[in-house]
């Protein structure tokens, strides 16, 4: 087994400045942990960029590999679940975030952490969903727990064009949904009809009166992915009964809002959590998304990348230039 490997390292140079460079770490650069894995392919989310600036609320140690999402062969194991040359995969937990992620070519975590890849599904795809799309599934679970059923109406994505939101319309369009995308980017309709949305609005379109305390009912469910104003505008004019499930924050973490959809419609307010997700509901939705969730267009949403063209995407993703997925390629 080789010790060595390359990893992007993120090193603190005071309390703001935060640099990124491609070093060769070893095995003994890692924490302790039951399993050692190679990792094949990883993803490039905007909660890895936050760590890769910085971003206390992501990652407070340093020096520090990002990437929340790892894909690949186990190398190594002291627990009985895996053994040397089993196919894993591993999304959420502390990976990415205080502890060495899948931008680097080895990565040690618990047993606990890990998913055995499913049947139906290559690293490759797996990380093509990576967390932004298991977010996305978790949505669409919550949903359809809920009771939203396709013909109830149409649903509601905002940030369609993000890792969460893209894959959220795809999924909802091959499930039979009628799918309204929100999106700021006006050269990126096509792009987002191309997943299965059977409509494309502006966000100021959504935000039109929401300084009333409701708006006319017309969704039958949302999914949101900034937060914000934007969260506000869904819930007010979500239909009765309906429901909207919460998972992002790049528009706001605050919500400026009154209870009045929730006490005179019965809308519901659904939290998503990708991260501490226990591992029976997380196994049950990655087998979805290798079986009858399966998507067919994961190419038309993924640009796919070298390990050393990360840093250059993570100033791309900040900057909001990156529509659908980034798979990151860390070794052969």
């Amino acid at each position: 087994m080789t010790q060595e490997f390359t990893a992007l390292l993120i090193e603190q140079q005071d309390k703001k400045t935060f640099t990124r460079r491609y070093v060769t770490r070893t095995l003994s650069d890692l924490p302790d942990g039951d399993v050692v894995i190679k990792v094949s392919y990883s993803s490039l989310n905007y909660k890895d960029a936050l760590s890769a600036t910085g971003n206390p609320g992501v990652s407070r140690n340093f020096p520090h590999t990002p990437g929340i999402d790892a894909a690949g062969i186990v190398e190594s194991s002291q627990s009985e679940r895996f053994k040397a040359g089993d196919a894993v995969l591993v999304t959420g937990y502390d990976l990415g975030m205080n502890t060495p992620g899948g931008f680097g070519g080895k990565i040690r975590v618990p047993a606990e952490w890990i998913v055995p890849l499913p049947e139906g599904l290559s690293a490759r795809e797996a990380m093509t969903i990576g967390t932004a799309g298991f977010t996305a599934a978790m949505s669409v679970q919550a949903l359809q727990d809920a009771g939203i059923k396709p013909d109830d109406g149409e649903i509601l994505v905002t940030g369609a064009t993000g890792g969460v939101g893209s894959v959220a319309v795809a999924l909802l369009s091959q499930a039979g949904y009628s799918v309204v995308a929100v999106t700021g980017k006006a050269d990126k309709h096509d792009f987002l009809t191309s997943l299965g949305a059977s409509k494309v609005i502006e966000r100021n379109v959504l935000l039109e009166n929401n300084s009333r305390p409701m708006l006319k009912e017309t969704w039958a469910g949302c999914v949101d992915c900034v937060g914000g104003d934007y969260l506000a505008a869904a819930i007010k004019s979500t239909c009765y009964g309906g429901a909207v499930t919460c998972c992002g924050l790049t528009a706001s973490a605050e919500l400026p809002i009154n209870v009045f959809p929730f006490i005179l419609r019965g809308v519901s307010l659904l939290g998503i959590d990708s991260v501490q997700c226990p591992m029976t509901p997380r196994l049950k939705v990655w087998g979805k998304l290798a079986g009858e969730w399966k998507l067919n267009c994961l190419d038309t949403l993924t640009e796919e990348i070298p390990l050393d063209a990360v840093d250059r995407y993570i100033d791309k993703i900040l900057q909001g230039q990156v529509s659908g997925r980034v798979l990151v390629r860390v070794t052969d």
